[in-house]
């Protein structure tokens, strides 16, 4: 991705392997400053992953690799490595995908820092391969809402919904961008809207629940979301608040899309009451830049993340195409998975 450091444009990742270190663009910080976070070992990890250094599941994905990669070089435990790293966040399948994805790598004698590179490569080509397919069904002059931040941050280059935005801006294409701010840690109004800036995409922030209002207005052409976990159905997890977007648009029938690599995939999982909700601290619901917004004594519930069901999505933007939801399970045998 494109980001400006120090005046200069330059092209970076949102996290790679340095020898033994693995480097995070801190996403905690931005927009306000551009700063780097260095894991020392599978403990920081794990803490970059649950404190949201870095966040979007196929980045975290990325992360994870990187990391059995790093316990490999230090001759650590790979299985309390594994187990360490797998408890720090339960929604996104591309974690548990990706630390089997080493395991296996190893486990058949292969070099461990050139598996987890292996993997990071595959994640750039499949968004790159998202963003291509997306493009096609973006047309000149469309506006284009989108919630949480599935940009480069969330994956490594293009990410899963802003590759198409990159894409289509690339080849010319006017459009616009409706960016929900995303409550209650702003990852809309912090990473995407950085992200389009960075980019020079034209874009406003909104207010979460002012997305049914520019709906209605037809102002919105488009919805792409990204995914933390699909099911076999069709039904997704994704950042809290993405069931309503998915509800409003099929009201004001706008389509729907959901731009996400086969690995979020989870074959284990049926539908989407299966899926393991995240709860977080409720101090993120009750403060804001430190600053405590609701009266003392009031008490939060947290959760990360919400359930849309497979009847509001008008396509899966994958590697391999825009699927349907019922073509999911096919489509499934194509990737990587059991290999």
């Amino acid at each position: 991705m494109q980001i400006i450091l120090n005046g200069e444009k330059r092209e970076i990742v949102s996290v790679w392997i340095e020898g033994d270190r693995v480097i995070f663009l801190d996403q905690r910080k931005i927009p306000d400053s551009v700063e780097f976070f260095e894991a020392k070992n599978y403990d920081d990890i794990a803490f970059a992953i649950r404190d949201m250094v870095v966040r979007g599941a196929p980045a975290i994905g990325v992360s994870a690799a990187y990391g059995m990669a790093q316990a490999w070089l230090q001759k650590k435990d790979l299985n309390e490595a594994y187990k360490v790293i797998s408890k720090s966040r339960p929604t996104a399948y591309d974690l548990f995908y990706a630390l089997d994805y080493m395991m296996k790598r190893i486990g058949d004698g292969e070099d461990a820092v050139r598996a987890a590179k292996g993997y990071a490569d595959m994640i750039r080509d499949k968004e790159w391969k998202i963003g291509e397919h997306g493009n096609k069904i973006i047309k000149n002059g469309m506006n284009i809402l989108t919630h949480c931040n599935a940009g480069a941050l969330a994956v490594l280059d293009l990410g899963t919904a802003l590759a198409p935005i990159r894409i289509a801006k690339k080849n010319g294409k006017n459009l616009f961008v409706w960016v929900d701010e995303t409550r209650p840690r702003l990852q809309g109004a912090r990473l995407t809207a950085w992200e389009l800036l960075m980019e020079g995409i034209e874009h406003k922030i909104i207010a979460d629940n002012a997305a049914g209002y520019v709906m209605k207005k037809g102002l919105v052409d488009m919805v792409i979301v990204g995914a933390d976990r699909i099911a076999m159905n069709g039904d997704f997890a994704n950042k809290i608040g993405t069931y309503e977007k998915a509800v409003l648009a099929n009201e004001n029938e706008i389509p729907f899309f959901v731009a996400a690599p086969v690995s979020t995939i989870d074959p284990n999982i049926k539908n989407g009451e299966e899926i393991p909700i995240e709860l977080r601290d409720e101090n993120e619901v009750l403060f804001i830049n430190n600053k405590k917004i609701g009266p003392e004594g009031s008490k939060a519930y947290n959760p990360a993340f919400d359930v849309t069901p497979y009847r509001y999505v008008t396509g899966f933007i994958t590697e391999f195409g825009i699927l349907r939801p019922e073509d999911l399970k096919d489509v499934i045998k194509y990737g990587e998975k059991g290999k």
